[in-house]
This record gives C-alpha cells, structure tokens and sequence, in this order.
C-alpha cells in the first residue's frame, strides 16, 4: 500500500495544483514512485492534467486520466452545485475507491482537493473536509500568500482542527512578484497564531521544490 498528502488551500485560487505538482516532482526526482489524484474537477481539466504532467504522463490516454480524475464536472462552479446543474450527485464511494486503486498501484499518492476546506462535495452531507478524513492522509494546507491570509489560513486551520485534523503543515504560495508589508510578514505571524509550521515558501513561478520536508511526513 502507498503513503499519501492531502493537500488543500485557503482558498480558490491559493495554488493548490502549483504546490501539488511540485511535491509530485520533487518526490519523482527522488526514484518515489508518486502520482497525483485529482479526484474531481470542475469546469475544465486542466488541473488534472497538469497533476498527469508532472506524474509523468506528458500525453497521458483517457484511461489514465480518468484514474487521477474519476469525476469531471463540466459546469465552473462548486462541485455540489455543478452537480445539480448537471442532475449528476458525485457519489463518495468513487472518490474513495479512485484513491484506493491508486494507492495500490503506487508508493505515493498525492491527492487535491477542490475549493477551499468546507466546499461542498454533496450538499451538507460531504464537503472537502469529509473527504479528506475519510481518506485519511496528512494534510498539507496551501497558503496563497497575500493580503487576508492571515484570516483564511486562521478560519481553516480552526475549522480543520474542529474535525479532529492537524494540518501537517503550511506552504506559502507567494502570488505577486513582488512583497507588501502583509505579504512579507504573514508567515512568521500565523506560525505564531496558529501553531503550525510553514513547510516552505514558494516564490511565484518557482520551478522546484524541496521533497524532504513532505518525505519526513510521509515517512519516507
């Protein structure tokens, strides 16, 4: 069986599949048989495809796609309202086994989720939290670095820790080229705040990351 890391963001646009697809290729670069899960997407496929880029399919078949993204809402919105539009409900049972058949093939599965942490999946009964601990993998929680951070990185981590998770860390995406005063001191503060470290600080176009910190997580 393989290990896994949750990942998920502050927000929408925090730069969940930059940072996924990163940690996918640091790990690559490192002989880990890793993949990324894309379990569903919404609007285009384009994140998903970036997660099969940096898994290694450059031109991945739909078979392959559809492993790393069972479900593909064709409406932009959030997953439960896409699926109303769509008369299409998303069943957890596909989710869960997606990841299950991935973990079996592969030493290292990092799943994405969709939204922010309470985006519902399945109107109140399933959302991106539930999901996530029924998967059941440290999570990894993406900042998307600018000014309001300091409250959405807040409100998630005390809405993760309300479930009974413990973010296994912080990465901060810097989304401006160049730092404000927010910008420049959001990550010493919330690590005061919040009690949980910031893994590592991606610059805005970075190429590369460093794996040890999320190999320590996973054990690796």
């Amino acid at each position: 069986m393989g290990k896994g890391l949750f990942i998920t963001g502050t927000d929408t646009d925090a730069g969940k599949t930059y940072i996924s697809s990163l940690i996918i290729r640091a790990l690559r670069n490192e002989r880990i048989d890793a993949i990324g899960y894309k379990p569903i997407c919404c609007g285009d496929r384009n994140d998903a495809l970036e997660m099969a880029d940096a898994s290694g399919f450059s031109e991945p078949s739909e078979k392959d796609l559809n492993k790393i993204n069972p479900i593909w809402m064709k409406t932009p919105a959030a997953p439960h309202v896409a699926a109303m539009f769509e008369n299409a409900p998303i069943e957890k049972d596909v989710l869960l086994k997606g990841h299950q058949q991935l973990m079996s093939e592969h030493a290292c599965i990092i799943t994405e989720g969709v939204g922010g942490w309470l985006v519902p999946i399945n109107g109140m009964k399933f959302c991106v939290a539930e999901l996530a601990a029924e998967i059941g993998d440290p999570v990894i929680l993406v900042v998307g670095n600018k000014l309001g951070a300091l409250n959405h990185t807040l409100l998630t981590v005390e809405a993760m820790r309300s479930r009974g998770i413990e973010p296994a860390g912080l990465v901060f995406n810097n989304l401006i080229d160049e730092l404000d005063t927010a910008t420049i001191t959001n990550k010493g503060i919330v690590e005061d705040m919040c009690g949980v470290e910031v893994i590592t600080d991606v610059i805005r176009g970075q190429e590369e990351i460093e794996s040890w910190p999320f190999m320590e997580i996973l054990g690796l």
